[in-house]
């Protein structure tokens, strides 16, 4: 049997599906041919489980519950939310976590089980219990053995667990202590007690639980070693619920009666409106379904039924989750209009500038080489191919074609066998894997087993779908290779018969989960919020470069809901109300932290799995820096990340490449200061550049003239004066810099060349370039044939001093020049106030 989703969606190439009168959309298939890429197939070394016995590939990877199918299944989930579940041996163990804590950089609350719900005749066997279904958000188990069986419903958002029998004798065992109460009797030791009815409150080490018959009276046997046990095999349906508060059990005695056996997600699209609609799947009253809302919920859905708050709530890491009315959810969001390019040209100030630095990057691309992995690949790949966007903007045409036959040339190792990181359709689950990491959880970040695919393969299809947009013979050649990228991330049909529905998207959750089935499936969670959103731009490039209007508008929606994710559960507002109804952290002092490192399901805090600098912790949030996030950067959130990080900022210890993106974020708000500050910058790390970082400054809402105060270096042949001692740098010390004479005859001559926000300085006479010492203890030399990154110097006017004063920086090592006793010119000084003096006299 094929993977499928419930029946409830049609299968269509373009699936229109009705609901209460609503119209929505299930796209079809972007391909259904079989995957034939360059690596072949193969299988990693993590296949499925029994859990799956009844089906075939492809299996989703990065669902909440992906933990029942991998590994030996033992996995805790995430969820149903409130829940957390995990598959025992004779039963669905579950609990909600009844504590909350803060450390400092996190909130955590520590799964816990409380309960297992299983039946008399199950004899144990992990073999007697499958998935009979699943769909976009839940997934439907069985437990079996002979004709007796247990079905449940695992439903994110219903405040009850809810199990069919048949021909079974129903058993909940308590996971969290003795059964101290049951059905209003107090349990003593060695007690039991025997009750008849429809509902039942038991109290564990948990609290209180009730559960629910609604298949008429039965009898429950309960004692305090911790176990109920019916008196005789049930054919009906229990629902069991946690009960926080007694004020809640109104609510939930009003609406036990209906429950949901599944969700369909659709949607549709009016101009740049995109609505997203759950529809559950309901037993009984659809109008009367009761669930939970997280706060993203609530903000965008439409018409709601909302009881009041008090009447039922569950704390959660998403904060509270409160309750709703009714079986259909229509969440409105603006969709984004940005494609290609911001929707303003560069500010006029800037625009020399810009040509420079798009020269001179074009210029000096480095060679092509075969990749080592897919993600840092491809964030370079991407990155350069912006630069091929931003000359066709300002109307350089001429330099598009050499970034284009470098894209070309760079991608051609995905479709060379021979690569070291080439992919291939992993077999087990159904996916595009990197083949070198099919049995190694540690390359490239878990690739092979499903981790941050979204990211790797986002920046793949941005640069892909730009060589794309300008060869058309190229795209005929190589469309069905880089589809497979596409259809693996953002799949929107079930009706593709080797890829999941939008693999790492958890539409429930309102975001992606970067974890895939590595180590049996265990906690989800997504560090880089920034790079899942890059996930679905480069899926809408793609398509817009190949007029797939359906795609398009799915990968819209995608980037529109994950970015609003970004802003609910990634930003932190520290003046923001801890008790508002739709604050996801009351936490004031995680707040005060301003940026979420990595969202999880069990804990959100201020960290990250590899550091810890405030500056990494919010550039992560923020990069790729694109078009498509001047959405996500909000001037509130924006100013708070650079006041909270300025101090790191301010260290020249602390990269550029972290820095770059945050002014580029600040640049909402304040795009002069931004533009000042990115003038300091001589690294932009592997995925921007110089001409990245002027172009989205330059047209950011509003700016003007923001490039015309901007300092650069002094470009033209130069002799090189010391002001303290009025002495020249000489032509006879060369190769190295020493001030040694005043007489301007015995000057060295040297040619100043711009780069990006620096330059380069060359001796005439002997045409090398000056270097910095790497050690900042030995006199600068002119003694390069070429000039890389130690031959880079900042040279700006001197804080203080009189004008057509400079200090030069070494941008290697961010070291001030300074004049030792015989007048050597050293890159030893840690601040601008320690460097020398220097005057830039014509030649």
């Amino acid at each position: 049997m094929s993977w499928f989703l419930r029946s409830s969606i049609l299968s269509a190439s373009c699936g229109l599906l009705a609901f209460n009168g609503a119209l929505g959309l299930v796209f079809g298939p972007i391909d259904t041919g079989s995957p034939a890429p360059a690596g072949g197939s193969i299988a990693n070394d993590a296949p499925p489980n029994s859990f799956f016995q009844d089906f075939s590939p492809p299996f989703p990877t990065n669902d909440w519950w992906v933990g029942f199918g991998a590994g030996d299944g033992s996995a805790m989930v995430a969820g149903p939310f409130p829940y957390q579940s995990h598959l025992g041996a004779t039963g669905i163990q579950f609990g909600v976590s009844s504590s909350r804590d803060f450390d400092g950089v996190s909130i955590h609350q520590p799964t816990q089980t409380d309960w297992s719900v299983g039946f008399v005749e199950h004899d144990g066997n992990i073999q007697n219990r499958k998935a009979l279904s699943w769909d976009s958000q839940s997934v439907t188990v069985q437990y079996f053995t002979g004709s007796s069986a247990m079905t449940s419903y695992l439903i994110p958002g219903a405040p009850y667990l809810t199990f069919s029998y048949s021909g079974a004798t129903p058993m909940l065992t308590s996971t969290n202590g003795a059964i101290t109460s049951f059905a209003g009797n107090t349990l003593g030791s060695g007690a039991s007690v025997t009750v008849t009815g429809t509902s039942f409150q038991v109290v564990n080490g948990a609290g209180t639980y009730i559960i629910y018959s609604l298949s008429g009276a039965l009898s429950l046997t309960a004692s305090d070693a911790g176990t109920i046990v019916a008196e005789a095999q049930f054919d009906g349906i229990l629902r069991v619920v946690k009960l926080d508060s007694p004020s809640h059990k109104a609510l939930l005695d009003q609406y036990v009666a209906n429950y949901p056996t599944g969700v369909t997600t659709d949607y549709d699209f009016d101009g740049n409106v995109g609505t997203l609609r759950f529809t559950w799947a309901v037993i009984g009253n659809a109008a009367d379904l009761l669930m939970l809302t997280w706060p993203h919920h609530r903000v965008k859905i439409q018409n709601p039924n909302f009881p009041s708050t008090s009447s039922l709530s569950y704390l959660t890491t998403k904060g509270y989750m409160y309750p709703a009315l009714g079986s259909v959810w229509n969440l409105v969001y603006d969709l984004p209009t940005i494609t290609w390019n911001a929707p303003r040209d560069p500010d006029a100030s800037c625009l020399q500038d810009l040509i420079a630095g798009l020269e001179y990057e074009i210029a000096n691309l480095p060679a092509v080489t075969m990749p080592g992995d897919f993600y840092f690949f491809g964030g370079h790949f991407a990155i350069v191919s912006r630069l091929a966007l931003i000359a066709e903007h300002i109307g350089r045409n001429d330099l598009v074609q050499p970034v284009i036959d470098w894209l070309k040339g760079s991608i051609e190792y995905l479709f060379n066998s021979a690569s070291t990181a080439v992919p291939a359709y992993e077999t087990g689950w159904g996916g595009i894997i990197n083949r070198a990491g099919y049995n190694d959880t540690w390359v490239d970040y878990g690739n092979g087993y499903y981790n941050d695919h979204h990211f790797h393969y986002g920046y793949l299809l941005a640069a892909a779908a730009v060589i794309a947009k300008h060869d058309g013979a190229w795209l005929n050649t190589f469309r069905p290779t880089m589809e497979l990228f596409l259809r693996d991330i953002i799949n929107p049909s079930r009706n593709d018969p080797f890829f999941p529905v939008t693999r790492c998207r958890d539409w429930f959750a309102g975001h992606s989960w970067a974890s895939g089935i590595a180590n049996g499936a265990g906690e989800r969670d997504q560090e880089s919020v920034g790079e899942a959103v890059n996930g679905y731009y480069g899926a809408l490039l793609w398509a817009d470069a190949t007029g797939n209007a359906d795609i398009k508008n799915y990968a819209r929606l995608l980037i529109a809901t994950e970015q609003h994710a970004a802003q609910m559960y990634w930003h932190l507002y520290p003046t923001a109300s801890a008790t508002d109804r739709d604050q996801p952290y009351p936490e004031q002092n995680l707040r005060n932290l301003v940026t979420i490192g990595n969202v999880m399901d069990w804990q959100a805090g201020a960290w990250l799995f590899w550091g810890d600098q405030r500056v990494e912790i919010a550039a992560i949030q923020i990069l790729p820096v694109t078009p498509i996030n001047e959405y996500m950067y909000d001037a509130a959130w924006a100013q708070a990340v650079y006041d909270y990080t300025l101090q790191e900022l301010n260290d020249p210890a602390y990269g550029d490449e972290w820095k770059s993106v945050i002014y580029l974020a600040y640049s909402q708000i304040n795009p002069v200061a931004a533009a000042q500050l990115s003038s300091s910058l001589t690294s932009w790390g592997s995925g921007n550049t110089f001409s990245n970082q002027l172009y989205f400054l330059s047209t950011r809402p509003g700016a003007s003239d923001i490039c015309a105060s901007a300092p650069s270096n002094p470009i033209g042949t130069f002799y090189i004066q010391s002001v303290s001692t009025n002495d020249y740098v000489t032509e006879s010390t060369l190769p190295d810099l020493i001030a040694s004479s005043a007489s301007q005859s015995l000057a060295a001559q040297f040619q100043l060349a711009s780069t990006p926000n620096a330059g380069t300085i060359k001796a005439v006479s002997t045409n090398q370039f000056v270097t910095a010492d790497s050690s900042g203890s030995y006199t600068i030399s002119a003694s390069r044939d070429t000039a890389s990154t130690w031959e880079i110097f900042i040279i700006r006017p001197k804080d203080g001093a009189e004008s057509g004063v400079y200090s030069i920086l070494a941008a290697s090592n961010k070291q001030y020049v300074t004049l030792g006793s015989d007048g050597a010119l050293i890159n030893n000084g840690s601040t601008e106030s320690s460097s020398a003096g220097f005057r830039f006299v014509s030649a």
